[in-house]
């Protein structure tokens, strides 16, 4: 083949695919720009609408790739390249990463769930997923939560919303259950009114609704009070722990038994007879 022919055949060629390449250029261009115009407003959409800017950032970046292969598929079709076996390869991608990060996935959706439906924020105490802490980061596949004795753990999304989730600092008011025993020849009146006297000198304790302190049990070796004050959620542990000392010290004070588990034994003995 000389050279006047590769001239020729190149000439034959651009006349014949030449425009339709510039056209597919075009597409893909202006497609380019259509996009990033189309992901600005929906930015801004979200945005407005408060959404976690993870998840945002996530929707966005998912509807550009989306957008991008539509666009791809656009040039390559107005090429009259067969598109079909090409989409089918895709999808069958699509599918094999599917099942392969099928747990991931899992963690994604349930991910979106907390934060759409916010069962809890970062700094709410929550019990959750089998750990109970501080919650300090919500990303899209995990939570990252900070235990009492400042330990990280990180749980899987999926292990969240697949359980029951206990969320201690949803409410700004919390009710203390606590339990005292006394003996049972102690006077259950004094009992009962020293109870009512500690709770009312505590000014973190709220007058509305009002403590309750009233007998429970008769239990095998005491006779049981529950004592239930209403504190602010920042206050439970605090008076919780006081509440607990003061009860001690002062029914000592008072001779207030506290007894502790005890079980009599009578021992009879046999005779050789």
């Amino acid at each position: 083949m000389d050279l006047t022919s590769i001239v020729q055949m190149i000439s034959d060629w651009a006349e014949l695919y030449g425009l339709k390449i510039l056209g597919s250029i075009a597409i893909f261009i202006i497609g380019r720009i259509v996009i990033s115009f189309v992901i600005g407003i929906i930015r801004r959409v979200l945005n407005k609408s408060k959404m976690d800017e993870t998840l945002s950032k996530f929707i966005l970046s998912i509807l550009r790739i989306m957008l991008l292969m539509v666009i791809v598929i656009a040039a390559l079709d107005n090429l009259e390249v067969d598109t079909t076996s090409f989409i089918a390869i895709l999808g069958a991608a699509g599918l094999a990463v599917g099942f392969a990060l099928q747990g991931s996935l899992s963690n994604f959706a349930s991910g979106v769930m907390i934060i759409f439906f916010r069962p809890f924020q970062a700094g709410d105490f929550v019990e959750a997923g089998g750990t109970a802490g501080v919650v300090e980061e919500i990303s899209i596949f995990n939570t990252i939560m900070k235990t009492p004795d400042n330990k990280k753990v990180i749980v899987p999304n999926s292990a969240i919303t697949g359980g029951n989730i206990i969320n201690y600092s949803a409410k700004e008011t919390r009710r203390v259950d606590m339990v005292f025993g006394i003996g049972y020849d102690d006077d259950i009146k004094l009992a009962k009114e020293t109870l009512v006297q500690i709770l009312a000198a505590d000014e973190r304790i709220l007058k509305d609704p009002a403590p309750q302190v009233a007998v429970s049990e008769l239990a095998d070796s005491s006779v049981n009070f529950v004592a239930r004050p209403w504190v602010k959620t920042a206050d439970y542990w605090g008076v919780f722990f006081d509440t607990t000392e003061k009860v001690k010290l002062i029914f000592d004070e008072k001779g207030i038994s506290i007894p502790y588990p005890q079980q009599d034994v009578h021992m009879h003995q046999e005779s050789d007879n």
